[in-house]
């Protein structure tokens, strides 16, 4: 037996066959795992690389998805990248100041955000990686996003103060003898706390198109995005009396240039953005109302064809009284408020119509009610005077400080890429 073993190893076709096989088995791991190494290897490839750092297929495939996740418009592997390579030269500016965000605060970002979907951190995490996004992706984006701010106030702090003078001036175009009205558009972004993403998704709508600069391309972003009647005119509005807009809106509009684009405006369903088109000036004294008198009709199940029915048959606020008979007490709020007492979406519209016209572009209860808001009448004031309330002045502060800082950010940002070495592979 030891014999004929021993004569076995010592067959040179026994030995060739073994090696043979060996060959095939060492054919077949390969071609079993090189598919999945390459892929690997793919995925983590280098496709841009800034200064000393690089951006990989895989961090753009991540930021894509992510995107499109949130519904950004134009969302693209495209626009992942060009944010990427932007994230990296904000970071490496951040880190070259001594700024890098604490634990708590990136915790505290991402609750943010998820805030804004009506979802905990947890819960917006496990949507994430249902659709294939890392946790790590999300808190990248959290990251940069919260160090770049710190950044910008840090070093703009000096020169982004607002002064008294600036905020006495905005007010003062509005307060001077002369009658002023604006020409906007408008783009009314759904975001209704009872509907998990949409806040989320309106928040990131409207963080990129307060950037936009171009009437006509707002105008597009408003006939794809916006949820007001006027979509169909491309958010165009007609011509509207700066004293009939909230208190707080009509001095922001007046430190807009045409094409720029107002810092977006919350109310309960819904984000607003306005892009100013051309202003007017009149002789004349200002007529800023005392009170607005004015008719809510809630109607519940959202019903637009009721509501249709209704306007063709009422003339007057008065008449409301008579459609309201059969209805609960709460259905019909009719009353004079002064313009600071009225909600903003409310003072919007009101502020686009003639006594006796409707507007039915507001609901309440998540979209469920319909309201049907009439102009009853503007009640003139005695003496007209410029709002000087406290806080009105610090709405006009804010709005002036954000629109210097977004400035001086993006001259930095320009700064640094044209200083920093960048290749796209």
């Amino acid at each position: 037996m030891t014999e004929a073993r021993q004569n076995k190893k010592a067959d040179p076709s026994f030995v060739g066959n073994a090696a043979m096989r060996l060959r095939l088995l060492l054919a077949l791991f390969l071609a079993l795992a090189l598919p999945a190494s390459l892929a690997a290897q793919s995925q983590f490839r280098t496709v841009a690389s800034v200064d000393s750092d690089v951006v990989t297929a895989f961090e753009v495939e991540q930021r894509a998805r992510f995107l499109a996740f949130v519904n950004a418009p134009g969302a693209s592997r495209a626009l992942a990248l060009e944010q990427l390579i932007e994230d990296r030269l904000k970071i490496a500016a951040a880190r070259r100041a001594g700024i890098e965000l604490t634990e708590e605060g990136l915790a505290r970002g991402m609750a943010d955000f998820a805030g804004r979907a009506n979802l905990e951190t947890e819960a917006f995490v496990a949507r994430l990686r249902s659709q294939g996004i890392e946790e790590g992706t999300f808190r990248e984006f959290i990251r940069v996003g919260v160090t770049w701010r710190e950044l910008v106030r840090a070093r703009f702090a000096g020169r982004s103060e607002i002064t008294d003078d600036e905020i006495d001036r905005a007010q003062g175009a509005v307060a001077g003898g002369s009658r002023i009205r604006v020409l906007l558009n408008e783009i009314v972004l759904p975001a209704r706390p009872n509907r998990p993403g949409e806040v989320a998704t309106a928040e990131a709508n409207a963080e990129r198109l307060q950037a936009i600069t171009s009437i006509s391309r707002f105008q597009a972003e408003a006939r794809d995005l916006s949820a007001a009647p006027s979509r169909e005119q491309g958010g165009r509005v007609n011509w509207l009396e700066l004293s009939d807009l909230p208190p707080g809106l009509g001095p922001i509009l007046l430190t807009l240039a045409p094409g720029e684009v107002t810092q977006p405006l919350r109310t309960d369903n819904a984000i607003i953005l306005f892009q100013l088109r051309d202003i007017e000036e009149r002789e004349g004294s200002p007529a800023t109302p005392a009170a607005i008198d004015y008719a809510a009709l809630y109607l519940p199940g959202g019903d637009i064809a009721r509501a249709n029915r209704i306007e063709a048959r009422v003339d007057t606020c008065d008449d409301l009284y008579g459609v309201a008979r059969n209805m609960a007490p709460e259905a019909l709020e009719r009353g004079a408020r002064a313009p600071a007492e009225i909600p903003d979406d409310v003072a919007i519209e009101l502020a686009k119509l003639d006594p006796g016209e409707v507007s039915t572009a507001l609901t309440r209860a998540g979209g469920e009610t319909l309201v049907f808001l009439m102009l009853c009448n503007r009640v003139p004031a005695l003496e007209d005077a410029a709002s000087n309330d406290s806080a009105n002045r610090e709405a006009i502060r804010n709005e002036l400080r954000s629109r210097r800082l977004n400035g001086l950010a993006d001259g930095f940002l320009a700064e640094l890429r044209a200083e920093a070495a960048i290749t796209i592979n």
